[in-house]
């Protein structure tokens, strides 16, 4: 419904008037008739100026300028200070997102006023930005504060457009004209051609947060696209981790704990260098989805920041020659289940279409195989990479979803989550692999849940057996034989280059370092997932009939 609302405010070259159904979105800003209407968050009237507002980030500082980082404990040290959207009068947190088409690109900012004037204009010509798209805004509250008689959060005005009529594969250029001012003049570049064999390049990250450890590896990333062009991040949920701030839960008169809306600003702030460049692909964690960890935001606030395809917690997207897939790991798969079957059912028409779309990417929050003792595998409740509780609903992901992505020729399967670097062998099962990445036959999972909040380095392993506190390394007797590399010491990003239809590169970089520590080539057939697709009767007919002859 976002996307097609957007879809009708895109125009070419000409000022569209329209009037929005009121049933269509509750939450649009209204705009009065005028050529002078303006709405301040900070002021709360109506055409004032308010003082300029500065809020900068030390993409540049080192570990030992940030707060309380421990790099030899793992421990990320404090946020970093929280921006104050109130005041940020120019379009900030920009980010741009995939919608399934090569031809689109979804793109969202913020202000603290909104005027009868909000839009982006762009075009493939920096200097000639023809195409104009009209922006839907709104903003949303959190937490009523009885003794206050106020709300302790009003977000700001967030504004999504939608940008049409690209040239896939090509560099195109925008611009904000919103709440008054203008942002620079950014460049991105268009999703290949669905099927093309131009090379595909992502960035990889997951649990990431606002902390002097995020905005290090952001910059790492940002270092890296200077050097090379990425189409598109791939974040496997825990971004922002509002759920706590400098490790506290505020906690109101009725012991209800609340979010820290602010992190979200400031990570939304913090990524934009990056965002606002490429298509920024999230899936929710558990820090957004489960009503505990994400201290009752239970998803409602990713999805008034992000614009994903589908219904923004399950997926699906091409680009070029990828078939990206995301899943929400806080949800069941089973095969009854509203997403198992959508999942079953988009696995199996992209496994139709393999000559177009030869590799098929799945990444989610939490993984299903893990080494670290920290979260061991799925299959453990307690501090395990399930859910928090025993919850009989959230089923499918031991059994139906393992089996699905080794079927239909899944090459990668990628996570967040545990808090470190691991890749696996390509693996069937726990006890099924191969230990070798070329001509791959089953799929290769990477974590990358090393992205900025603490690492998970060490673990009391003998505290539930014998009441030991003691802390050992979190690998402690844990080395299964899939699990082909792993790191708990380092931060860093995992970077992914699809080079034509048989080789991706996979790359991990640690935290401040300017060259890879890992770079694995993984090959794999190009006949690998016929055996997959089902024979049509055509072609059953037709080798029945080559059987009869040669039996004649």
């Amino acid at each position: 419904m976002r996307l097609a609302l957007l879809l009708l405010l895109v125009t070419v070259n000409c000022e569209l008037d329209i009037k929005l159904p009121a049933d269509i979105l509750s939450d649009l800003v209204e705009r009065p008739e005028g050529n002078s209407f303006s709405y301040n968050l900070a002021e709360g009237e109506v055409g004032e100026e308010e003082e300029e507002y500065e809020y900068e980030i030390n993409y540049d500082w080192k570990i030992d300028q940030f707060q309380e980082i421990n790099s030899t404990l793992g421990k990320c040290g404090k946020e970093i200070p929280q921006l104050d959207v109130s005041k940020m009068k120019a379009p900030h947190q920009i980010r741009l997102s995939y919608t399934g088409k090569a031809t689109e690109m979804a793109i969202t900012w913020t202000t603290n006023g909104v005027t009868e004037h909000e839009q982006v204009n762009y075009g493939p010509v920096e200097t000639d930005l023809n195409y104009t798209s009209t922006s839907i805004s709104h903003q949303y509250k959190w937490r009523y504060d009885q003794e206050a008689g106020d709300w302790y959060y009003t977000s700001g005005f967030i504004h999504e457009a939608l940008m049409i009529n690209l040239i896939p594969g090509m560099i195109h250029y925008y611009q904000i004209e919103s709440n008054g001012m203008k942002s620079d003049i950014i460049k991105f570049v268009a999703a290949p051609a669905e099927g093309s064999n131009t090379p595909v390049s992502f960035l990889h990250v997951g649990d990431v947060g606002t902390f002097g450890t995020s905005v290090m590896v952001t910059n790492d990333m940002m270092k890296r696209m200077k050097e090379k062009q990425f189409h598109g991040m791939i974040h496997c949920g825990d971004i922002s981790y509002a759920n706590k701030y400098d490790g506290e839960r505020p906690e109101d008169k009725n012991n209800k704990t609340f979010a820290e809306q602010k992190v979200w600003d400031t990570w939304g702030q913090m990524v934009e260098p990056v965002g606002s460049k490429m298509a920024y692909m999230a899936v929710p964690g558990n820090h957004e989805l489960d009503i505990w960890d994400s201290t009752n935001e239970n998803g409602t606030i990713y999805a008034k920041r992000f614009i994903m395809p589908g219904n923004e917690r399950y997926f699906s997207f091409s680009v070029g020659m990828v078939h990206f897939v995301a899943v929400s790991t806080d949800e069941s798969i089973d095969a009854e289940s509203t997403q198992g079957q959508w999942f079953k059912n988009v696995l199996t028409e992209v496994n139709k279409n393999r000559d177009k779309w030869p590799w098929l990417v799945v990444f989610q929050h939490r993984p299903i195989y893990n080494s670290n003792n920290k979260h061991k595998n799925w299959e453990g409740r307690e501090g395990g990479t399930s859910s928090r509780y025993d919850n009989p609903e959230i089923i499918g992901w031991i059994d139906n979803y393992p089996t699905l992505i080794v079927e239909h020729n899944v090459d990668l399967v990628l996570n967040g989550h545990v808090h470190h670097y691991e890749r696996t062998w390509p693996m069937k099962n726990v006890s099924v692999w191969d230990e070798s990445y070329e001509n791959v036959r089953y799929p290769v999972h990477i974590t990358c849940g090393h992205s900025g909040k603490g690492l998970y380095m060490l673990y009391a392993y003998y505290k539930k057996e014998k009441n030991d506190s003691t802390l050992y390394d979190s690998y402690h007797k844990s080395d299964p034989g899939w699990s082909a590399s792993r790191d708990n010491k380092h931060w860093g990003h995992c970077e992914l280059d699809f080079i034509d239809s048989t080789t991706v590169e996979h790359r991990m970089y640690q935290m401040g370092e300017e060259d890879h520590v890992e770079k694995i080539k993984i090959t794999r057939s190009k006949n690998r997932w016929s055996a997959a697709t089902p024979l049509s009767i055509s072609s059953t007919l037709t080798l029945l009939t080559l059987l009869i002859l040669m039996w004649e």
